[in-house]
């Protein structure tokens, strides 16, 4: 626990010292809501169960940008790694298990940061929240939970990869299908079979339900499988990148 406190105050260091890369990576889930989600709105050829579709995407747009924020994270481990600064981190006494952890936790905190950026400009722009601040608590919680898990999944890539460029390139290529093989910007009813198959097994149609439920809808009689899934692919990419760890540093 000491260790993931460590790795999580070093997070917090960061931030301090660079907003800017924060409010950068809010322009793109700000586009979403500012331009897409009125756009389509116009069209209403998507069902969305009598929810305004710009009320409907909101959970997917932050949590596309809560992704894009976490699978990127394992370059910070390849930064490291190259600059010598990752072998310093390893004499800290303790598993390492707990520097893989505490990194995708500190990870979580930097997902409600920007999560709080993006929030306030979905008010502005007429987004209808449910009143209640328990589910918007547990809301948040869901986030940082699922934030954590895609950066395990992330240090587990960076464990194979050599250079910052080529763990550009797999961050790219798995941001947005992440995105569209969910029901982050239409429901599954509307998708084909074969993706309908593919969104089931993608974890993030699962958080996806779940912040939908609690911030818009107001429907959460699905949630404990949601945080059940949730769960299941944290501790699965928990595992996963604690083993591969030790192919960072060889």
């Amino acid at each position: 626990m000491r260790n993931m406190a460590v790795m999580i105050e070093l997070e917090v260091r960061r931030l301090r010292h660079d907003w800017a890369e924060l409010y950068g990576r809010a322009i793109q889930p700000l586009l979403w809501l500012g331009v897409f989600g009125p756009i389509m709105s116009t069209i209403r050829a998507i069902p969305t169960g009598g929810v305004p579709y710009i009320d409907f995407i909101t959970p997917g747009v932050l949590l596309q940008s809560v992704t894009f924020v976490s699978i990127h994270y394992g370059i910070n481990i390849v930064w490291e790694r190259e600059s010598g600064i990752l072998k310093k981190l390893l004499v800290i006494p303790g598993p390492r298990y707990s520097i893989v952890i505490g990194r995708a936790m500190a990870s979580g905190l930097r997902a409600i940061f920007q999560s709080l950026i993006i929030l306030p400009v979905a008010l502005l722009i007429g987004v209808r929240f449910v009143p209640n601040p328990l589910y918007f608590v547990l809301a948040i919680v869901v986030i940082f939970l699922i934030s954590g898990g895609f950066a395990s999944f992330s240090i587990l890539i960076a464990s194979f990869m050599k250079t910052r460029e080529r763990f550009m390139g797999i961050g790219q290529s798995l941001s947005f299908p992440l995105l569209f093989t969910s029901n982050a910007l239409y429901p599954l009813s509307i998708m084909p079979p074969p993706l309908q198959f593919i969104a089931r097994l993608n974890p993030m149609s699962y958080v996806v339900n779940a912040v939908r439920g609690l911030t818009i809808t107001g429907d959460i009689s699905n949630l404990a499988v949601d945080l059940l899934a949730v769960g299941i692919f944290d501790v699965a990419m928990f595992v996963a990148a604690s083993i591969s760890f030790k192919r960072v540093i060889e």
